[in-house]
């Protein structure tokens, strides 16, 4: 079933009752693939009583040590962001957001990211991601908890469900994409032959290296795309004088 392998991603959560609450959100929406991200607190019985009838949820939550792991064999990653005039990537709305998650997910895994209740995602996690979401809140008192944006975007994505489901189920299963491991495997490749060909410093790749994420992210190249340009870097390495 699609929903089965769209998974939501908490990250370092502090709140056992945010987690609780978020499984809760989850279930009534038919998700129940929870993954935490280095969590600060215990999976405890605060967060089973919020979770209500979706102790399953949290019984099978997967635990893991950081955002690259939880997404690593995802092909699509949603991240969650407030908007920034200083991390500029391709957004999404919600309603997107959802048709997004439940087109790609026919193929495999998808995530959506949700980070820590205090400051949000770091920009290093959130340039893992292929897309950002922002919940477009009362900016006079946009003070969503946890719980309400998982619940908010996992409702969008349970009606971009029922709505294309049809469509869904006839999507092309042949363009496959390359997980996020595959994908960060493209972008240490890359910025090593940069570094070979002196057209960036590795310690000092300034805002290179972040730009080409930007473009490779709003590109989303094919699996078999990829590996040709990865042929192509593997290429210059080898006419680079040693």
């Amino acid at each position: 079933m699609i929903l089965d392998d769209i998974r939501i991603v908490l990250v370092n959560t502090s709140h056992s009752g945010n987690i609780g609450s978020a499984a809760r959100a989850m279930k009534t929406m038919g998700l129940s693939k929870l993954y935490l991200v280095d969590p600060a607190c215990e999976v405890d019985s605060h967060a089973s009583a919020l979770a209500a009838g979706a102790t399953d949820v949290l019984g099978n939550a997967v635990i893991v040590d950081t955002v690259a792991d939880a997404i690593a064999d995802c092909a699509l990653t949603i991240g969650t962001s407030a908007r920034s005039r200083t991390l500029s990537w391709p957004m999404v709305e919600p309603r997107e957001c959802g048709e997004k998650l439940v087109a790609e997910a026919v193929n495999g895994p998808v995530a959506l990211v949700f980070g820590r209740e205090n400051s949000g995602l770091t920009n290093e996690e959130l340039q893992l991601c292929n897309y950002h979401v922002c919940i477009p809140a009362n900016p006079q008192y946009s003070s969503l908890n946890l719980a309400m944006a998982v619940q908010t975007l996992s409702y969008e994505t349970r009606m971009a469900f029922l709505n294309q489901q049809p469509k869904a189920e006839q999507a092309d299963d042949e363009t496959a994409y390359p997980s996020s491991k595959q994908t960060e495997l493209f972008y240490e490749h890359l910025e090593e032959t940069l570094d070979n060909t002196g057209f960036i410093i590795k310690q000092h790749p300034g805002l290179v290296m972040t730009k080409l994420r930007r473009l490779f992210n709003r590109a989303r190249p094919e699996e078999a795309e990829l590996n040709i340009l990865r042929g192509i870097l593997t290429s210059i390495n080898k006419s680079i004088p040693k």
